[in-house]
């Protein structure tokens, strides 16, 4: 099986196409270097001449603040660009897996949301992932769409790698205490995309590690495993003002994954372990 993954140089398509090329699949990595997928003709042409199985699109627009200005921008990527993948895809009848967010809800609430939950997202960002949903559905038939969350990875910065260099400044931090939601570790996330493209079990997934917490809850627990003496203040999303407004409730359902027969993801304290460990060989 011949996989194109967008992103390769982010977090999610880097272990993606690690994950996929151990298993032996024919896995092709790009970065905007590579293709600049707002460029209709040349997505075209280069999706017509590699002729891949399956696409993966990891490559996104993520910058959350910053899209708030930045706004034709991050639409060009999010929807342009998913729209001339999308159309190249079904030219040459491929899968499609695209990569999508727990910010197309509102995040009010406690309950999980579930996939068939209504749509309303309270940022651009959200706004033009959700906007890629609909190019994705509209345009093909064989098509995933995998809605995830707190992502952290090898390749690239994320919170964990910002709170450890933080602990080597610091004894005391303030971290914001009621957005709650899950953490999903890239590694165990690659493999059950790795997984879901090679069968046919088509839909809308949400996808992140097992269990919630608030991000000062993550705080403290990446510097208990960490063996960092830092003391977590946990404060408002008032107290934190940012460009671009945060769902609070971030928390997804994963049932679907589970009736598909997919298994879900391990808990985010065991993937923080895995990924803190891996960390430490590299440092080594």
């Amino acid at each position: 099986m011949r996989v194109l993954v967008t992103g390769y140089t982010g977090q999610l398509g880097y272990d993606v196409v690690q994950i996929g090329s151990e298993i032996g699949l024919n896995m092709l990595g790009i970065g905007s270097k590579d293709l600049d997928i707002t460029n209709e003709a040349a997505v075209a042409y280069y999706v017509k001449e590699l002729h891949p199985d399956a696409i993966i699109h990891c490559a996104a627009y993520t910058a959350v603040d910053k899209a708030e200005d930045d706004k034709k921008m991050c639409w060009n990527v999010n929807v342009e660009g998913t729209k001339h993948l999308a159309k190249a895809a079904r030219e040459i009848d491929a899968k499609f897996l695209y990569i999508s967010t727990d910010y197309v809800f509102n995040g009010e609430g406690e309950l999980p949301f579930l996939e068939t939950d209504k749509i309303n997202p309270i940022g651009y960002y959200g706004f033009t992932k959700f906007e890629g949903e609909k190019v994705v559905k509209q345009l093909l038939d064989q098509w995933f769409i995998l809605r995830i969350s707190w992502v952290f990875g090898i390749n690239g910065n994320n919170f964990v790698k910002t709170m450890l260099r933080l602990a080597e400044t610091g004894n005391e931090l303030n971290v914001v205490g009621d957005q709650v939601g899950s953490p999903t570790y890239t590694f165990d996330l690659a493999r059950l995309i790795i997984e879901m493209i090679q069968s046919d079990k088509y839909g809308v997934y949400h996808a992140s590690n097992e269990g919630f917490c608030s991000w000062a809850e993550f705080a403290q627990e990446i510097f208990r495993q960490a063996n960092a003496d830092v003391k977590v203040n946990s404060i408002s999303t008032e107290e934190y003002p940012t460009r671009a407004v945060r769902p609070k409730n971030s928390r997804m359902s994963k049932q679907k994954l589970i009736e598909n027969g997919f298994r879900p993801l391990p808990k985010w304290q065991d993937a923080l372990e895995h990924y803190i460990n891996e960390i430490k060989k590299e440092v080594k």
